[in-house]
């Protein structure tokens, strides 16, 4: 019989099934596991799509996420579970503020956003880009 390959941060039903309730951003419905860094930035990204979750559930469940965002190394910069889920407001180039900047590769990584990061390592087709903190993309783009 052919093994077959898992991807990376997936998680079959006995992994989950074996997994504690402590592990999940939601213990009581089992919804968001924090074991990697992969599963804390979905969990931050999926949050409001939660159902059956109370206020006290979220406000202990955004604890877990900001816990595991810190120890995987996941920046984040939401301060309250009501910004988790949520796209941030996009700028029309009408609002966008009229000053000189100097153009995003000029600067160095350290000083770029992880958005600007992922845009010059999808550009140099750096493999695992996607799962990478930002401090993973600085020293990825750092090292070609």
């Amino acid at each position: 019989m052919a093994a077959t390959r898992k991807r990376s941060g997936t998680l079959d039903a006995a992994e989950r099934n074996a997994m504690s309730d402590r592990t999940f951003a939601f213990p009581r419905l089992r919804k968001e596991p924090l074991n990697d860094a992969s599963h804390v930035r979905n969990a931050i990204a999926r949050f409001d799509q939660v159902r059956d979750a109370s206020d006290a559930e979220r406000d202990e469940a955004f604890k877990r996420i900001k816990r595991a965002a810190k120890r995987h190394g996941v920046e984040m910069t939401e301060t309250s579970w009501r910004e988790l889920g949520k796209p941030t407001r996009t700028m029309k180039s009408s609002d966008k503020p009229r000053t000189a900047t100097k153009s995003v590769r000029s600067r160095p990584p350290a000083d770029r956003s992880r958005d600007e990061l992922y845009a010059e390592a999808k550009r140099r087709n750096i493999r695992g880009r996607s799962a990478m903190t930002k401090a993973e993309l600085v020293q990825a783009l750092g090292s070609r």
